[in-house]
């Protein structure tokens, strides 16, 4: 939520407003409270649509349609102003993440939560089709998840289904890539029922895989697909859910099941509020949201009492949660198990007084070996060079674990520092999976953890109190690659290929790389997505080019990449071509060969050879014998990071509470080899700052920073 600005009202229809929850074109919702004290969204019409007698008009009469949806399922219209200067529209308010939000953060839904999901939102639909209405936008970001089920919200493009059309035959309403193809084909003009039911389709499906079925990209290119491609659905396995979601996708309006009968097709149900049907990570989520918002001011927190039962259901669980979190919000006592005593078999056992430990936590034996002992090398240089100062006022070692890349044995190594009362801070770990299995260990003892290479966008835990991601993720990247490559006077199409070998991250960079440019820039992309194992892209490669596309981006892995980089060499094609990071690599330069050439990556660790590596670089060959590795200097700089936060706060023999080098560390900036170092209150870096890294003269050399134009 946004605070209000000096233009906003302060009270309307007998709302208090509290903040901005979005912005439209047609209005802003904002959080509100009325005088019984309920919560309210309150979306009140902008000034030049509030003197428009037609919008005046549509508008009376779909909020009186509004009124008319009784669904639990759905949002209820709690208030309206519609004759009012400024007219408005008050409905219940959700404290519940979005379903967009969710899949982001926690992952796909399982095939049991997703049918549960799709009765209950088919139900609400029901209701909205019963009640005359076209919802018309029914995508991920309409769906709140609360503590006793979803929401579907956001009525502001919904229409009468008997009105008279009070816009454009040909106008595209809702959002790409979540509407029916005959609406794509046709606008305004083909919007029904089946149209809603067919956006549910794709609402489940994104739930069920964490994408789109129809892809992402330019919109004429979305628009394209959804009407004459068939949906993405790899990785649903359930074949009730594919039978469920192929009725739903059907191209044929009259071929989809209404709203009202999938009541009886889909078998899955929620009884009496329950969340059980939700994945425990999803639950917590819901939990931290229904907290956060009973910290409004003037909003009293809710009594708990001692439930009868010896164990309280998850939903009551939620409601501890969140009378938990008004206790800390209000200045209540927080104990934290800072220091554990008792039997502490850490690896560093004793230590001497005045002698504290940092640990590395790394893949030492395993796939990422190289990047692991990278790492390792980079901690010891900072903590080598800080012993070795005359006005030190403690001594620390190093102290590594190695994870192999597992998530069991990430969990022991976490809890083996945890343990050990000498062990201040960790460096660590190497990569997303096992970050993710080790982050609640960490957040519990309130350790400081700095992970360097762990890039995910979004980690699936309850908090991340002690958690650090010190490096952008791939998608922050999507921004000095963006820059690199459209923003320059020769380019105005940016051809983007996703390989799905290359996972999630490859398919999340070309996802975001194509709304950014879409967004922030008046360039276009022309996107295509190909399975894992496509082994010919001259096909491929062809039809970009044929499409204008004058500049290429590749998203997988080296062998991929080497592909596209044959299939691009063999065309006349002379424009700028880049690949993810994750292309940097011996089998790019052999299977490549001479099509390597002249190719760039945007990485988010700097090269050896750059000026302001020059005194690190030099220290790793005293002490290593060679230059440094990628990650190494973003290791050295995660050290760095700990120990000036940690100077301030030591006293003689006696370390600082853990919990204080959290607190400083968030509040610190910090001037690094790679980058500064400076955190938003999620922890995450505030900044995107990439390295420019390209194939010249048939290897990888450092070209410089990545240029960043704009956020």
């Amino acid at each position: 939520m946004d605070e209000l600005r000096a233009s906003d009202p302060s009270w309307i229809g007998g709302h208090r407003l509290f903040g901005r929850l979005g912005a439209g074109g047609m209005g802003v919702v904002y959080l509100g409270r009325d005088t019984q004290g309920a919560l309210a969204a309150v979306k009140v019409i902008l000034p030049e649509h509030a003197g428009d007698a037609d919008f005046r008009l549509r508008f009376r009469r779909e909020a009186g349609a509004a009124r008319r949806v009784t669904s639990p399922w759905a949002v209820q219209v709690t208030g309206s102003g519609t004759e009012e200067e400024r007219p408005w529209l008050a409905t219940e308010f959700v404290p519940g993440p979005a379903l967009s939000e969710t899949v982001t953060r926690c992952g796909p839904l399982p095939a049991r939560s997703v049918r549960v999901l799709g009765r209950l939102l088919a139900r609400a639909l029901a209701s909205v089709h019963a009640a005359g209405l076209v919802h018309r936008d029914v995508k991920p970001g309409n769906v709140l998840l609360a503590a006793d089920g979803p929401r579907l919200i956001d009525f502001g493009v919904a229409r009468v289904t008997d009105a008279t059309a009070l816009t454009a035959a040909d106008l595209v309403v809702g959002t790409p890539g979540f509407l029916a193809p005959e609406q794509a084909a046709r606008g305004a003009s083909a919007v029904g029922p089946a149209g809603d039911v067919f956006s549910l389709g794709c609402l489940l499906a994104y739930a069920a895989t964490g994408r789109p079925p129809f892809g992402s990209g330019a919109v004429d290119a979305l628009l394209y697909r959804t009407v004459h491609s068939e949906p993405d659905l790899d990785g649903i396995d359930d074949p009730e859910l594919r039978s469920l979601l192929a009725g739903l996708l059907a191209k044929d309006p009259a071929a989809r099941p209404t709203a009202a009968a999938l009541d009886g097709v889909i078998t899955e149900d929620a009884p009496d509020g329950s969340v059980d049907w939700l994945p425990e990570d999803v639950v917590r989520l819901i939990a931290e949201r229904s907290a956060e918002i009973l910290a409004l001011p003037g909003i009293d927190a809710t009594r708990v009492d001692t439930p009868d039962t010896p164990a309280p259901s998850r939903r009551g669980l939620i409601l501890l949660a969140g009378a938990g979190a008004v206790a800390v919000a209000g200045g209540g006592v927080l104990a934290v198990r800072e220091w554990p005593r008792g039997d502490a078999t850490g690896a560093s056992g004793a230590s001497g007084p005045g002698t504290w430990t940092i640990g590395v936590q790394a893949d030492l034996s395993g796939p990422r070996a190289a990047i692991g002992r990278a790492q390792e090398r980079g901690v010891r240089l900072a903590v080598d060079r800080f012993n070795a100062r005359t006005d030190k006022p403690f001594t620390l070692r190093v102290e590594a674990a190695d994870d192999r890349g597992r998530t069991a044995e990430g969990k022991r190594a976490a809890e083996r520092f945890v343990r050990d009362r000498d062990v201040l801070a960790v460096v660590g770990p190497t990569d997303d999976p096992v970050t993710t299995a080790v982050l609640s260990t960490y957040d519990e003892a309130l350790l400081p953890i700095v992970t360097v290479s762990s890039q995910q966008i979004a980690f699936a835990v309850r908090s991340m109190r002690s958690f650090f991601q010190a490096v952008p993720s791939d998608v922050a990247l999507v921004h000095p690659i963006r820059d690199r490559l459209v923003l320059r006077p020769d380019v105005q199409r940016l051809g983007v290929l996703v390989d799905r070998a290359g996972g999630q991250s490859a398919y999340l960079a070309g996802y975001y790389l194509n709304q950014t440019i879409a967004d922030t820039t008046d360039g276009t992309t022309y996107p295509r997505v190909v399975p894992a194992g496509t082994r010919d892209l001259a096909p491929v490669v062809d039809d970009m080019l044929t499409h204008r596309s004058d500049a290429f981006f590749h998203a997988g892995d080296q062998a991929g990449a080497a592909r596209a980089a044959r299939a691009l060499a063999a065309t006349s094609y002379q424009g700028p071509r880049m690949a993810m990071h994750t292309a940097i690599g011996d089998r790019f330069l052999k299977d490549a060969g001479a099509a390597a050439e002249g190719w760039e990556f945007v990485a988010p660790w700097i090269g050896a050879t750059a000026p302001a590596a020059k005194e690190f670089a030099a220290a790793h060959r005293a002490k290593y014998g060679t230059a440094p590795a990628p990650w190494t200097a973003e290791a050295y700089d995660a050290a760095g990071l700990v120990l000036a936060a940690l100077t301030p706060l030591s006293r003689k023999n006696r370390p600082p509470a853990r919990s204080a080098l959290v607190a400083k560390i968030s509040s610190s900036t910090y001037r690094g080899i790679s980058r500064t170092y400076a955190f938003t209150d999620g922890y995450r870096l505030k900044n995107f700052d990439g390295h420019l890294h390209g194939v010249r003269d048939g290897a990888f050399r450092y070209l410089g920073a990545a240029p960043m134009e704009t956020g």
